[in-house]
Formats: structure tokens, C-alpha cells, sequence
């Protein structure tokens, strides 16, 4: 008896200490997966009644709790809402969150780690819950500019502080009413993102940093610039043959320059003039010359392969690998299968523009508190160093000669240094181009580092450049940053 006793007692005791132990993962361990769990409706329920922290942007919300006679006590408000979709994403009732309302939800709703006082006094004293206000990086005025050069073209604007990588606009279009989706009419919410989700033009993709990417095109070649004279194997008036065609090793295709003919006139070109004029032919010589492994070791020190995370992760821009040579040519002028993001194409220019320091790009200036205090502040951070100070120095002047009298002409601004690189990127067959500007002002000091892209070839099919399209939204948009 005593022995069945036993038995019985140690099959009760393992039960109790597996309990425990499970208890103890799921209160402990699990806890912050659980509550961000979309299909915790409990949270969701608590979120709603709870004060939601603004998003600010120079201190004026973007988004906030309204009080509303209902069950749910709270309703998110969106102002200015089509010109921040991209940065603040959404909060819905069923459809989950993304943006900075997703990515910062435990401090907006109150509920992170850094708040547990906060949320223990409340408990104490019996207040309503509140959450954390985000102060974003966002210059309004940046932001407006950004918004308004684009205008109706579909694309992105992705404009950064070189030194401290402060975001200081972020436009994707088309865009969308968040307020839509932030509804407590479960079946208004769900029509409103069937009719988003089903949109072709894809508003609820944030262009500057997800959806299917772009070909870079020639923008690409200020990154094979850079990695040709910081290898140590090029200088500036390195020289390649001037073809005005080029076939392509083992294959019956055949490239030209843009404009076609030769790169300048004369039997050789430099990387400085091809930089300059942004001809094809030099550098998809110089990709060869240059060979994928260092190209590829380059790419990844400005940021390619990573998902940069803002707090949004990036979807990460790729440079593809185990290429012939005819692929590798391609690549070294940003086609192929060379695809990226907007904000990595802003990136490069701002490592240049620092100095070849890249710093961690963010939209998050601090986290502030119900009492004012701060309870996060992000300070700049070294993301990677791709290139010496001295190649940066050299790119500079290279980039600034692009715009003065070359191939990125409509970027000037009277009595301002603009260091910049237009780029049109082919997409196959008949489709239009890809039309781009990337590129910092003043050259000098920079303030601003900017990525413009176009989709559609802006309306003119195959036959504008990124010159003509591209580079006069990014002239708006560091201009605003200059007047502010």
C-alpha cells in the first residue's frame, strides 16, 4: 500500500512541477510573444482601453487616442494621414499593426518592459493605463517637401542626415487613409483592407524599404566607383577602352551607353568621365576587372544583404552571387538581378557624405513618458565604415561633377554644391524605366543625403531619364532642407 502511495505521490508531484514549470515559461519567458500575439484578443481589447501614446513629429501628434463613448473607450485618430501611412503604419481592430504603431506597440500601449513602474503605480493608484508618446526624426517641413515633389508619381523619397542617421522624411505613393482601418466597425475595417490589399498599385506597401525592389540602374555605379578606388586598384583617371557597343563574353548580347556612341569621345575614358556621364560600357569593364567577390564584400558594407531595421526592418537589397562574366558586366551597372530598396540607395550617398562612416538609420528620436520623462532616447550609432575618409573626399568631388556639368544636371542649385548621380533602370521588354536620383548637399557640409525613385518611367514610357524626372523632385527636397 505504502509503495502504490508512492507511486501515486511522485506521479502528483511531477504533475505539480511540470504545471509550475510550464506556468513559469508562459508568465515569464513567453510573456512579451504572447501579448504581441495578433491573435491575443485580450491584449487587443486592453489596448483599446488603454490611453494609446501619440506619434509625434516635432512635437505635434500624427496619430492618437481620441475618448469615445463605446466599449472600446479609445479611438486612433490619424492627421496629415496619407503623408505619414508609410512611417506610422496602422493599428487596427483585426488586422493586426505595422509601421511604428507595430514596431514600438509595447511602449505606445504602455505595456514594454521599460514601463513596469509606471504600470505598477497606475495599478496602485487605480489610474487609467496610459502609454508612451514616440518623437519621431521626421522634419515636417522635409516631409511635406518629399511629398509634394513627388506628387502624383508612384515612388519613394528617403531623406537622412549623413551624420547622425536621423530620417528626416519618408514618402511612399501611393499612400493610404490609416484612419480607414483604424475603425471600430469591424466590417468597415475589413472592406477597407479587401479594397487596399486587392489595390494593384499596392498602397499599403511602404516603397522606401519593402515590396518586390528595384533595379538600381546606373546609381549603382557611385557604389563601383567608391569600391574601385578604395580597393587600391583604380584612381579616378584610370582608364578603360571607349567602344560606343560592347558584346558581352560568351553571349550574342550587346550593351551601349545611354546615349549611345562612346563614353565622351576617344579611344579610352576614365572612371571619373563614365562616373560623370553615366556610361555603361567602362563600368561593366570595370565590374570584370574589379571581380564579383570584392564588388560583393563592398555591397555588404554599405548594407546590402542586412535588413536595416528602423525600428521597421528593410527588406535587404541583394547583389546576386556565382555570376559569369556577361551577368557580372550587367551587374556593375546595376542590372541583372541587382536590387534594392530606396532608403539602401540613400544610404550610400550618406556614408559618402560622412566621411565613408554609415550610421544606423532611424525614424525614432526618443520615447517619452505620461510624466514627461524619458524612458528611451536613440542616440547615432556606426552601422559599418564601407570606405576611407579619403576615397569619401574623392567621391565627393567625383559626384559634385555630376551634377555641375554632367548627367545629373537638373539637381543644381545656385550657389550650392550638390554632390549627386541620376539613374534609369531598365526592367525588361517594353516595360517602362525606373528613373532615379541619389545623391547629398551642400557638398561641402552635407546636411542631407536623399534617394529619389520613379516608377513607370514618370509617365513617359521608355523614353525619359532619371536627369529629367528624378533629379528635379530631389532638388526640391534638399532645398527645403537648406531653407529650413
Amino acid at each position: 500500500m505504502n509503495k502504490e502511495l508512492r507511486r501515486v505521490s511522485i506521479v502528483a508531484l511531477t504533475m505539480f512541477l511540470a504545471l509550475f514549470v510550464s506556468t513559469s515559461v508562459i508568465q515569464v519567458f513567453a510573456v512579451d510573444e504572447l501579448r504581441a500575439d495578433g491573435r491575443n484578443s485580450r491584449t487587443l481589447y486592453e489596448s483599446y482601453s488603454a490611453e494609446r501614446g501619440p506619434i509625434l513629429v516635432d512635437g505635434t501628434p500624427i496619430a492618437e487616442s481620441v475618448p469615445v463613448d463605446t466599449q472600446y473607450e479609445f479611438l486612433r485618430t490619424y492627421t496629415q494621414p496619407e503623408l505619414y501611412a508609410a512611417i506610422t503604419g496602422y493599428f487596427t481592430l483585426n488586422q493586426g499593426t505595422t509601421g511604428i504603431e507595430g514596431e514600438l506597440n509595447d511602449f505606445l500601449s504602455g505595456t514594454a518592459n521599460e514601463q513596469f513602474l509606471d504600470q505598477l503605480g497606475a495599478l496602485v493608484t487605480g489610474q487609467s493605463p496610459r502609454g508612451a508618446a514616440v518623437e519621431l526624426t521626421v522634419d515636417p517641413v522635409v516631409q511635406q517637401a518629399a511629398w509634394d515633389a513627388l506628387g502624383d508619381q508612384q515612388g519613394s523619397v528617403v531623406a537622412i542626415e549623413p551624420s547622425t542617421g536621423r530620417i528626416l522624411a519618408m514618402v511612399s505613393k501611393p499612400s493610404y487613409d490609416p484612419n480607414r482601418l483604424a475603425a471600430h466597425d469591424t466590417q468597415a475595417v475589413l472592406a477597407a483592407y479587401e479594397e487596399l490589399i486587392n489595390n494593384p498599385d499596392d498602397p499599403l506597401v511602404n516603397r522606401a524599404i519593402a515590396g518586390d525592389l528595384y533595379f538600381p540602374g546606373s546609381v549603382f555605379k557611385v557604389l563601383m566607383a567608391s569600391a574601385a578606388i578604395d580597393s587600391g586598384e583604380f584612381e579616378p583617371e584610370s582608364e578603360f577602352p571607349n567602344p560606343p557597343t560592347l558584346e558581352l563574353p560568351n553571349s550574342s548580347s550587346v550593351i551601349s551607353n545611354s546615349e549611345g556612341g562612346a563614353c565622351g569621345g576617344g579611344d579610352t575614358v576614365t572612371i571619373a568621365t563614365a562616373l560623370r556621364l553615366s556610361c555603361n560600357i567602362p563600368f561593366a569593364q570595370l565590374g570584370l576587372a574589379l571581380g564579383e567577390d570584392t564588388i560583393s564584400e563592398y555591397a555588404q558594407a554599405f548594407g546590402f544583404g542586412t535588413r536595416v531595421e528602423i525600428p521597421m526592418r528593410a527588406t535587404a537589397s541583394t547583389f546576386p552571387s556565382g555570376l559569369d562574366d556577361a551577368q557580372l558586366m550587367l551587374s556593375s551597372f546595376g542590372q541583372y538581378d541587382v536590387r534594392v530598396t530606396p532608403l539602401q540607395i540613400a544610404m550610400i550617398s550618406a556614408a559618402i557624405a560622412n566621411g565613408g562612416n554609415l550610421m544606423q538609420p532611424t525614424l525614432v528620436e526618443r520615447v517619452i513618458a505620461p510624466d514627461l520623462s524619458i524612458v528611451q532616447e536613440d542616440e547615432p550609432v556606426l552601422l559599418s565604415q564601407p570606405i576611407s575618409r579619403e576615397t569619401a573626399s574623392i567621391m565627393t568631388q567625383l559626384m559634385v561633377d555630376g551634377v555641375a556639368n554632367g548627367a545629373a544636371s537638373n539637381a543644381t542649385i545656385e550657389g550650392v554644391a550638390v554632390a549627386g548621380k541620376t539613374g534609369t533602370a531598365e526592367n525588361g521588354g517594353e516595360a517602362p524605366y525606373t528613373l532615379w536620383f541619389t545623391g547629398f548637399a551642400p557638398a561641402d557640409d552635407p546636411q542631407v543625403a536623399i534617394a529619389v525613385v520613379v516608377e513607370d518611367g514618370g509617365g513617359f514610357g521608355q523614353t525619359a531619364f532619371g536627369n529629367r524626372v528624378a533629379a528635379p523632385i530631389a532638388k526640391q527636397v534638399l532645398e527645403a532642407v537648406l531653407n529650413r
